[in-house]
């Protein structure tokens, strides 16, 4: 096997493991399939905290546990705090990702 196929092998890998993420997430939020969102999404789903497999939410939810709202809700803090200040209507948007995310764990707990 030479190094450009070597490459296109992992690359399709990936891809497909994007794809099954996809399917996944869209199954968990009951979104249509024919509805199309960004995989590149810098808010959502940024490749750069997914380099190993695994989300590094999913990790930190794992890791922190009950201590994960806090986590959550720091986040939101911070967004909302630099928004005028650094990167804008993406940090509120990304504000509003963490927000949603702790609605989702309260309604979860049933709370």
């Amino acid at each position: 096997m030479t190094y450009s196929e070597f490459g296109t092998r992992i690359n399709n890998s990936q891809k497909e493991w994007k794809q099954r993420r996809r399917s996944s997430i869209e199954k968990k939020l009951g979104i249509d399939e024919d509805v199309q969102f960004n995989v590149n999404d810098v808010v959502n789903h940024p490749s750069h905290y997914n380099a190993s497999g695994i989300e590094c939410i999913d990790a930190i939810k794992a890791a922190t546990d009950g201590g994960y709202e806090y986590y959550l809700q720091g986040n939101i803090m911070k967004y909302i705090w630099r928004y005028r200040y650094k990167n804008g209507l993406e940090d509120l948007r990304k504000a509003r990702w963490y927000l949603n995310e702790l609605i989702e764990a309260k309604e979860a707990d049933g709370n």
